[in-house]
């Protein structure tokens, strides 16, 4: 036994005594001092270095030999248990962590990587309760607490996040990061008031807090002031170029000065938050476009009929896709207020589904989705949605009998969605190109939607999705329902009502009065849809024509749509 080795393993012996003596917290410094030592070893330390630069074959061909010489090296499972996470091979990676927490028990950063990997494959009550675990012994550890305050958001679990916001508050008021998110949660809840007051709080202990500015600028009601303008224009002239936080700044700034209606200096600063986005981003736009031709062409007429009778039939889904910022929020506020239809989230599980099934063969080096759906059994489908059901179920609050699922880069998914469930409704979001590709370029996202950050890439995206879409009227004909965003403002009753005879539902007034439902809602869109329709967004656009030519270019003829 080499000299780290042994030191590692006196360290876990006191760790064990700890825990045996009841001090688990003690035992916790213990098991990650233990881990520390091991990272103190050559191997280790370069396997580290290939996982942080993306070398992943290079950091498992070091780990793996380690660890069948010394299968209880903590650092290495964890290595290689976030190297199977990176590749979506999430059950080998739960395998990994469970096994560094049965040598290391009380190790917070395996039981947070666990839980993690749990959350991939839906299951939120075991990775909520290692979260849990970790918090009890230390309540600051941010990653366990940050994580849980993020998942309970993902699941739609709204009053518990607030609660625990609240709690850690209470325990951590100095910490700008927790009222951040705080803001944010109350931006969900619809507590504007409480999301304002929680982001000028933010500012007021760290003014150099970039995202306390988006966070005001995105409430889409805050009125700048000059004082408030001042102070962004200062920050961003102090903050380094490559701060992540000149993003942020630069879309409030933009967001500043629409209002002030001096759209020049706008949209210089949205031309500039997009530009230094999209350099950190390695979004392909003609990756894009050879993946939407792979799917036309293997999503065919003969398709369908040989998967005829496989999947689900009988779920009651409705899947909502299309460009994000074209209504799809208002869509899902609108529908989610009829007594028979619970909305949920942007839920990522069709998508998941489709890392699932390469992941499943992941020896396989040639699979390839959507191709590898082909060589999929019905009982393997059914399975599949069975799955989808189960993950989607942990976001249900209602007892009502149909179902949300309001994820807009679905669209690309149709095929399989159409495959798991024959029976879906599956409606088209669509608003009119100019007008939802500059929204989507004045918006700051999350996460994802790496098209939106260039003018021309974003043209193209928008292209792509209209392709697809015109290939599944063709080999799909009747199963896609489009709602035009522009006809719905004109005349709300007449196509709420088109949208419910689609979907087989009586009409009710309460779809009318939309605005008035309390429900979360976690998009750009939160604001907008608790406000009866109206038509300040429709050209919004125009104001900033003479700048837009590298979009109209990319749109071609769709520009006039």
């Amino acid at each position: 036994m080499d000299r780290i080795s042994t030191r590692v393993a006196d360290i876990r012996d006191e760790a064990a005594a700890l825990r045996a003596a009841g001090e688990h917290r003690a035992a916790a410094d213990l098991d990650s001092h233990a881990v520390a030592e091991e990272a103190q070893a050559p191997a280790i330390m370069q396997a580290s270095r290939l996982l942080m630069t993306g070398q992943l074959t290079q950091a498992e061909a070091i780990v793996r030999p380690l660890l069948k010489s010394s299968p209880t090296n903590v650092a290495a499972l964890c290595i290689l248990g976030e190297i199977a996470v990176r590749l979506g091979i999430y059950p080998e990676a739960q395998r990994l962590f469970r096994e560094a927490i049965a040598v290391s028990p009380d190790f917070a950063d395996a039981k947070t990587n666990l839980a993690r990997a749990l959350f991939r494959t839906s299951d939120f009550g075991d990775g909520l309760f290692l979260l849990d675990e970790v918090l009890a012994l230390d309540p600051q550890n941010r990653i366990a607490l940050s994580t849980k305050l993020a998942t309970l958001g993902q699941i739609g679990a709204y009053d518990r996040s607030l609660a625990a916001h609240e709690q850690a508050l209470a325990q951590q008021p100095d910490q700008p990061w927790l009222w951040v998110s705080y803001g944010n949660v109350c931006k969900t809840m619809g507590l504007y008031d409480e999301s304002v007051a929680a982001f000028r709080g933010t500012l007021s202990l760290d003014p150099r807090r970039a995202e306390a500015w988006w966070g005001l600028a995105n409430l889409k009601r805050v009125s700048f002031d000059a004082a408030d303008l001042q102070a962004m224009l200062d920050l961003a002239a102090a903050l380094p170029d490559t701060d992540p936080g000149q993003v942020q700044l630069n879309f409030a700034l933009g967001k500043a000065y629409e209002d002030a209606r001096d759209f020049e200096r706008s949209f210089d600063h949205y031309a500039t938050a997009n530009r230094i986005r999209r350099a950190e981003l390695r979004y392909d736009a003609q990756a894009m476009t050879d993946e939407v031709a792979d799917s036309i062409a293997f999503f065919d007429a003969d398709y369908f009929a040989a998967t005829k009778g496989f999947g689900d039939a009988g779920a009651r889904l409705i899947f909502i896709v299309g460009m994000p910022r074209a209504g799809s929020t208002l869509v899902e506020q609108i529908l989610a207020s009829h007594s028979q239809v619970e909305g949920t989230a942007e839920l990522p599980y069709i998508p998941l589904i489709t890392q699932k099934i390469v992941a499943d063969r992941w020896s396989d080096q040639v699979a390839k989705y959507p191709q590898i759906l082909a060589s999929l059994p019905a009982d393997a489908i059914d399975r599949l949605a069975a799955h989808y059901l189960r993950s989607a179920a942990q976001h249900r609050q209602t007892g009502k009998p149909w179902m949300i699922d309001k994820l807009p880069n679905n669209w690309l998914n149709i095929g399989l969605i159409h495959t798991l469930f024959p029976g879906a409704k599956i409606i088209d979001a669509r608003r009119a190109a100019m007008a939802c590709c500059f929204a989507n370029f004045k918006q700051h996202f999350a996460r994802g939607q790496g098209f939106a950050y260039s003018l021309s890439d974003m043209g193209r995206y928008y292209r792509d999705y209209v392709r697809f879409m015109d290939h599944v009227d063709r080999v799909l004909p009747g199963s896609v329902y489009r709602l035009v965003h522009e006809r719905l403002i004109d005349d709300p009753e007449r196509e709420i009502r088109g949208l419910l005879a689609y979907l087989e539902l009586p009409f009710e007034g309460a779809c009318l009065n939309f605005h008035a439902n309390k429900r979360p809602v976690r998009t750009p869109s939160a604001e907008q849809v608790r406000r009866p329709i109206n038509r300040d967004a429709v050209d919004q656009w125009r104001n900033y024509e003479s700048w837009l030519q590298p979009l109209k270019d990319a749109l071609g003829d769709l520009a006039e749509s």
